[in-house]
């Protein structure tokens, strides 16, 4: 599993995303956004940290639903879950809240 460098080419729905068993992280965000590039590297390292967590880029925009479902407004937004399950949003974290959201949220196997 661990970190996916591309965004997903179509969006997946709610209920697929909902019905992913385990731990995942959905990132919403634009190949062209500079806050999106700018967080790579610490999403990166965050998720080396938690191999068993699954990583879904997904190219967002206007009117896009799946990320109004979780009320995306800005970029990157990182929706953490488990077990479809909203566990944290993050929305533009700073390095360090990438590494401790994760860590609080998948230090523990429930």
């Amino acid at each position: 599993m661990g970190y996916t460098s591309q965004y997903e080419s179509s969006e997946p729905d709610r209920a697929e995303i909902d019905a992913i068993a385990g731990p995942v992280v959905v990132e919403f965000g634009a190949p062209w956004c500079g806050y999106c590039q700018a967080s790579q590297p610490a999403i990166l390292d965050a998720l080396q940290q938690h191999p068993d967590v699954k990583h879904i880029k997904i190219y967002d925009g206007r009117g896009k639903p799946l990320g109004r479902s979780f009320r995306v407004k800005l970029w990157p937004t990182l929706v953490l879950m488990r077990d479809g399950k909203v566990l944290a949003i993050l929305v533009r974290p700073s390095d360090r809240e990438i590494v401790q959201a994760l860590a609080n949220a998948y230090a523990a196997p429930v």
